[in-house]
């Protein structure tokens, strides 16, 4: 849709509503299209009035820092929806966080160890926001979201406010029911009050051996695939030989086999192209059907 005929549908915010926005230089690979229009609301109130009165049939879609997201070269048509600082805050009152979805997950990780809690260090080994945490129960090192989280807030497409208890989220690995069209908004923590130094020591270990066992300072998107059950994927690519494989300009890390990089000039197609074939190999090979823990979105070119 163009930017003035979808201008002329949307309603009036508070905050940024710009169009035909190209969207690589927001993700962590670099690469993607347009978006139709990029909307960051100026709060909660703002996102809800404008998700009440846009136009059902005009897609909404929420990105955060898109640390494991793909977005493909012909763009995403709609609104994507990039939640600013008003979002990213984090209180914190006795053992309960109450953090805004925008939040960074390292930074949920310092500020609890720092007020003396534990439970959420392995969040400094997650490079996304809250956001994408919730509606992935994103985790490592053996802990999850779904561990330390108990309340969930987010609005509806028609911009309703819904609360939700952990146990209503039907969290298991990797996933969550939550409905697509759900915008997280907010989410309170519980931690284990701790010795903040014990704790930071513990976020740090988990730093090291994320820095040394990943290609954190490569144009990347974390873990390709999800671990199937009883196995581990990046085992799978490496017994296929596929460590170091290349399509265009998107590799397998040589450092991590399950995360694919953009070793510079690589299109969204080479990369997703790239999963494809791993996809295939693996089913091939081993009978075991991967599946992407990247969320890949828009269309292709």
């Amino acid at each position: 849709m163009s930017a003035s005929a979808l201008s002329s549908r949307l309603p009036e915010v508070r905050g940024k509503l710009l169009y035909d926005v190209t969207l690589a230089p927001y993700t962590w690979f670099r690469v993607g299209g347009p978006a139709d229009a990029l909307f960051i609301p100026a709060d909660e109130a703002d996102l809800a009035l404008f998700l009440a009165a846009c136009p059902q049939d005009i897609p909404v879609l929420p990105m955060g820092v898109a640390s494991n997201l793909l977005v493909r070269d012909g763009g995403v048509r709609g609104v994507v929806v990039r939640l600013g600082p008003a979002f990213s805050k984090i209180d914190i009152q006795g053992r309960k966080l109450r953090v805004g979805a925008a939040a960074l997950d390292k930074s949920v990780a310092k500020a609890a160890a720092t007020a003396g809690l534990s439970g959420l260090e392995f969040y400094a080994g997650i490079p996304g926001t809250i956001g994408g945490a919730l509606r992935m129960n994103a985790g490592c090192y053996g802990r999850e979201t779904v561990d330390c989280v108990r309340q969930i807030i987010a609005l509806d497409r028609l911009g309703r406010r819904v609360v939700r208890t952990v146990d209503e989220m039907g969290y298991s690995y990797r996933h969550s029911k939550a409905p697509q069209d759900w915008i997280f908004v907010e989410a309170v923590f519980v931690g284990k009050p701790d010795d903040p130094v014990k704790v930071l020591a513990r976020m740090d270990e988990i730093t090291t051996k994320r820095e040394g066992s990943q290609p954190i300072r490569e144009k990347t998107g974390g873990s390709t695939f999800a671990n199937p059950p009883g196995a581990k994927s990046w085992e799978l690519i490496d017994a296929i030989g596929a460590r170091g494989r290349q399509i265009g300009g998107a590799q397998m890390s040589k450092k991590h086999c399950n995360f694919m990089i953009n070793t510079g000039n690589a299109s969204a197609l080479d990369l997703e192209r790239l999963g494809e074939s791993i996809r295939h190999d693996v089913y091939q090979q081993k009978n075991i059907d991967l599946r992407w823990e990247i969320k890949r979105v828009g269309e292709k070119a």
